[in-house]
């Protein structure tokens, strides 16, 4: 592909309409889990970016020893590309800037967060944490 072509995609890709959508839905899914957040606890006052940080780089003991944190596929910059720590598949960036879609679909969402709290934490994420994460990585 000519650099003139991959401009041009790039820039539709990313273009403020889609970029818009894509903050769109991450709201929405947000609200979803606030929802989840207050009926698990009362008390919830809202997401936490430094509290999704701490559990993006923290390193777990109860998932699987390939996997102890987010950042052995992430890497410790969200804005790079990572690779996943078992099969070495290439990982887009976990970063919102970087990749804008990431949180834009309800249902990818949930499967990635499904698959990576039980590999990384050994357990299911809570609502808080996922808002949290989410919160976090709008950030970046």
């Amino acid at each position: 592909m000519t650099r003139l072509a991959a401009a041009a995609l790039l820039a539709l890709v990313l273009s403020p309409a889609t970029l818009a959508a894509a903050d769109g839905q991450q709201a929405a899914i947000l609200d979803a889990y606030a929802a989840k957040a207050r009926a698990a606890d009362p008390a919830f006052t809202g997401f936490s970016a430094a509290r999704g940080e701490a559990l993006f780089r923290r390193e777990w003991n109860g998932g699987d020893p390939r996997t102890p944190a987010c950042t052995s596929c992430h890497t410790a910059n969200p804005k790079q590309p990572g690779r996943n720590a078992k099969t070495g598949r290439p990982i887009d960036p976990a970063a919102a800037s970087a990749s804008p879609e990431r949180y834009a679909d309800p249902g990818k969402v949930e499967k990635h967060f499904s698959r990576d709290c039980k590999s990384v934490l050994g357990r299911d994420c809570t609502a808080i944490e996922r808002g949290d994460h989410i919160t976090f990585m709008a950030g970046q």
